[in-house]
């Protein structure tokens, strides 16, 4: 069975996305067949690998999983574009448990396809976003190094309990990944101190660091993996696929 990571965080700015494409890619270059979803109506995830937005979101179609999947500039990666329909954001937000039902029936469909399926959700915490925890096997949460860390760390890690204790029980937490880590900064310091000593092997090895090759890459429909190789956002992520890797 393939491993479903979601990648969510209700906070925006704390490099959700980048996470999503940068470890999809680098699984990929690791040989892993591996699916993105994207499932941000800002469809950042979809544009940061140099495709387009679905017309209608590929989980709302009654059509077979595989038959909506967009083949990338990676030979292992694989993409399920996003869509900024208001009317599939509403479905998917605010619509009938029906429609509940048919994306978590989607994301389980075809996954043997895969070794991985990462899914990268909205800032919120709202049905969009415990749907695909639902649908996950773990949860992967990317955090910034600032003040309000810990305040919106408490209140996914609320929703990811509620969520295990309602669902299936396939759900676990995947780990907590420290972003925009400046080692001369304080703050960074502290954070990163009381994050490792609340959470423990919970939190991964990596930070990701702040690197302007990161924030760009995104313009040019790649990864920082290709757009800049021996950058330190490269390493970073490097680093981090091969901590998933190994935690399988």
């Amino acid at each position: 069975m393939a491993r479903i990571i979601c990648i969510a965080n209700q906070k925006g700015g704390v490099g959700k996305t980048t996470t999503a494409v940068n470890l999809a890619v680098g699984l990929s270059k690791a040989d892993q067949r591996t699916l993105l979803v994207d499932l941000d109506p800002q469809c950042n995830a979809t544009s940061g690998i140099g495709l387009h937005p679905a017309a209608d979101h590929p989980l709302l179609l009654e059509t077979p999983l595989k038959d909506s999947v967009q083949s990338t500039h990676w030979d292992e990666l694989q993409l399920l574009p996003g869509s900024r329909s208001f009317v599939d954001v509403d479905r998917l937000e605010r619509g009938p448990d029906r429609d509940s039902a048919l994306l978590r029936q989607n994301l389980d469909a075809g996954m043997a396809a895969y070794d991985y399926v990462l899914i990268d959700c909205p800032p919120s915490l709202g049905q969009l976003t415990q749907a695909a925890l639902s649908a996950s096997t773990e949860v992967l949460m990317p955090i910034q190094c600032e003040y309000y860390a810990m305040e919106g760390l408490t209140q996914m890690i609320h929703v990811i309990r509620r969520v295990m204790q309602d669902g299936d029980g396939r759900l676990t937490f995947g780990g907590i990944l420290l972003t925009m880590y400046d080692p001369s900064l304080e703050l960074t310091g502290e954070v990163d101190g009381e994050v490792r000593e609340f959470f423990g092997d919970i939190v991964f090895d990596t930070v990701i660091p702040r690197d302007v090759s990161v924030s760009e890459a995104p313009s040019h429909g790649t990864s920082v993996m290709d757009y800049a190789p021996r950058s330190r956002g490269s390493r970073a992520y490097l680093e981090l696929c091969m901590e998933v890797l190994e935690r399988d």
